[in-house]
């Protein structure tokens, strides 16, 4: 009917009949319906748009928080329900990649430098999981590889978790930005309190953990100060990038 009278308009001036800048016309066929054109205003097609690629973002976002990440090798720590619970506040730019283990007490030993060196080549974030001497589960992923700096690194991806056995997430408070430093007798995440938010020494056998500024956190483990039982790494790459 439109392009009829669209076209009458034309023969009698001899010329195109341009559309209004705020009218748009869609032509929709297929092969279950008869063809028909829709004349709508471009606000309307822009709140079309809009709601398209917000409902495209929420069913991939959903699609990914509901399938478990892959683990490459078996973790003596994280089992479904600390991956179903760690992986929905992960970034999106780690999901869908299987999780590497980079360095775990239980094969490479309790030794913060070899921690350092197994990350020498890497340049993807990290999640740090540890196991205090009463079975409480805590950690806290990095947006940085941890190394060894005379300042503090990492970017406001970075947080806290624990599981008590209920699961809590803490995450950049924004007050400050010592998010991660490490030299070779320990490692550090979180400060500006009485102590660090996580602190490990260079056995990797001790820690503490204290409330933060960085995190607004609470202590991650049963004890302000505590013995390390297991210790694992995981960085979310391609296996090949990993240093052999």
């Amino acid at each position: 009917m439109w392009y009829s009278r669209e076209q009458r308009l034309t023969e009698k001036s001899g010329t195109m009949k341009m559309l209004p800048e705020n009218i748009k016309v869609f032509y929709f066929a297929s092969d279950c319906m008869e063809p028909y054109v829709e004349i709508i205003t471009v606000k309307e097609s822009k709140r079309r748009q809009s709601l398209c690629s917000s409902e495209d973002s929420e069913a991939e976002e959903s699609r990914y928080h509901n399938v478990l990440p892959e683990l490459s090798d078996h973790s003596h720590l994280l089992d479904d329900h600390h991956l179903e619970k760690l992986s929905a506040h992960m970034p999106a730019r780690t999901h869908g990649y299987p999780w590497q283990l980079v360095y775990s007490t239980a094969i490479h030993g309790s030794s913060l430098k070899t921690l350092y060196r197994n990350m020498a080549d890497l340049d993807s974030p990290v999640l740090l999981v540890v196991k205090d001497m009463h079975k409480k589960v805590f950690g806290a992923f990095s947006s940085d590889p941890f190394r060894v700096s005379k300042y503090c690194y990492g970017t406001g991806e970075t947080f806290l978790f624990s599981f008590n056995p209920d699961f809590h997430v803490y995450k950049w408070s924004g007050e400050n930005s010592y998010f991660v430093s490490g030299n070779w007798e320990s490692l550090q995440l979180g400060g500006g309190g009485n102590g660090f938010a996580l602190w490990l020494d260079a056995d990797l056998y001790r820690g503490s953990s204290f409330s933060s500024l960085t995190f607004h956190n609470a202590p991650l483990s049963t004890n302000e100060d505590f013995i390390v039982q297991d210790l694992e790494v995981w960085t979310v790459q391609n296996c090949e990038h990993l240093k052999s």
